[in-house]
């Protein structure tokens, strides 16, 4: 299997994890001039920015790896574009979740990390 088919089916399996959850989604696949975000969740009133990392030959702690401050700094990046232009969102909480699909098991870690202030 190709990798962009595996990350397809990755999000799709995190996105039946998160609607399990509760959450609800409201965008996939959002670029910026900084980035991409995988999934833009909705929990509460809390926007969730979802990185995701499919998989099956690493453990979750190679994958927790995987989402190194640079690709933290790209993610936190393109939220703020986001939030920018989608003024529905003012006055909302935000999260960063990472959600790790392996070949048997996903892990969904809630505020995976955050924006250094």
């Amino acid at each position: 299997m190709n990798r962009s088919k595996a990350g397809r089916q990755g999000e799709a399996r995190a996105m039946l994890v998160l609607e399990q959850a509760g959450l609800k989604i409201i965008a996939r696949n959002v670029h910026s001039l900084y980035g991409e975000i995988d999934l833009i969740a909705l929990d509460g009133e809390i926007v969730v920015f979802v990185e995701v990392k499919s998989w099956t030959s690493f453990g979750v702690e190679d994958l927790q790896n995987s989402v190194d401050k640079k690709k933290q700094v790209r993610i936190i990046e393109t939220a703020k574009d986001f939030l920018a232009n989608h003024s529905e969102f003012d006055g909302f909480s935000i999260r960063f979740d990472v959600v790790f699909i392996g070949s048997r098991k996903v892990t969904h870690i809630l505020s995976a990390f955050e924006e250094e202030t």
